[in-house]
């Protein structure tokens, strides 16, 4: 017997990097839904602009996910504002594209440190608060490069098959406890992080709607992995269980190995500026602008 879908309304629900892409169109599909939404964002001006649109049911902080504290800080002054958060979605990242060794180690720490790191540290922070009430829900984006590699993101994929796995095992931990964790895997969207990559055969471009409507969907009926589009997840499941050489072949007609690699970078420049202008302003740290960069 199935359960019976989660409620969303009045449930309080943070969304990090939420000021942009997937994470700004994440927000809006929960105010929609009636659940107070606090947007975390380094960008905290963008983050308020953000919030101011979607109403009063959405509030606005300053968050640096690379910093463990300052993410234990932003779940008390939504806690205190709002209420105990039974949603956390680690949304916030970045995707530098470029030949692996030409990328600049500096380049590929902050990857780590966002892509990664900001989520670790978003389900460590989350997770006794959760146990302490009862239960939660963690949503972790990550992406199809996490379930595959594809040249031109080496750092990127490997941050996000670390994402994969990392809630994976979690999920595994709490087994039998009352908090879900779920991987949400996106194929490319059509945000800034995506903008200039190469498009696939057979998978469409999607909207960060989509994402946003697949994460919604989530917390009503909770799944440990989610594709965006769903076509998606039938293709990497097959694709997996291939040989290496089969697999590359696949990829290859799928034209999954230029997605990454072939890119404008006319069209990507204004996302390359912004990374970059947010590196130089945070002493080397890029910012979590981007929501799921995307």
């Amino acid at each position: 017997m199935s359960r019976a879908p989660r409620s969303i309304p009045s449930s309080v629900v943070a969304v990090t990097g939420g000021a942009r892409g997937i994470g700004r169109a994440t927000a809006a599909a929960l105010v929609r839904e009636g659940a107070h939404v606090a947007i975390g964002d380094v960008d905290v001006d963008e983050a308020g602009a953000t919030a101011t649109a979607l109403g009063p049911l959405a509030s606005a902080y300053e968050l640096d996910v690379t910093d463990r504290a300052a993410f234990a800080s932003f779940l008390d002054r939504v806690e205190q504002d709002v209420g105990p958060v039974d949603v956390l979605v680690n949304n916030a990242g970045i995707m530098p594209l470029g030949p692996f060794v030409d990328e600049s180690d500096d380049t590929a720490r902050r990857q780590i440190d966002i892509n990664l790191y900001g989520v670790m540290y978003g389900m460590k922070e989350a997770i006794p608060r959760m146990l302490a009430r009862g239960g939660g829900h963690l949503i972790n984006v990550a992406s199809v490069a996490g379930k595959a590699g594809y040249p031109g993101g080496a750092t990127y994929c490997a941050t996000k098959h670390a994402v994969v796995g990392l809630s994976d095992a979690v999920g595994a931990e709490l087994k039998g406890v009352p908090i879900e964790v779920s991987a949400v895997c996106p194929a490319v969207v059509n945000t800034d992080l995506a903008s200039g990559v190469s498009a696939t055969r057979g998978v469409k471009i999607s909207e960060p709607e989509d994402v946003a409507e697949a994460i919604v969907e989530t917390i009503r009926r909770p799944r440990p992995e989610v594709f965006v589009p769903r076509s998606v997840g039938p293709i990497t499941r097959a694709i997996s269980v291939l040989p290496r050489p089969a697999r590359a072949a696949v990829v290859r007609l799928l034209r999954g190995d230029q997605v990454l690699a072939q890119i404008d970078r006319e069209r990507r420049a204004a996302y390359d500026e912004r990374l970059s202008s947010w590196s130089s302003a945070g002493g080397g740290r890029v910012g979590t602008t981007t929501g799921e960069g995307r």
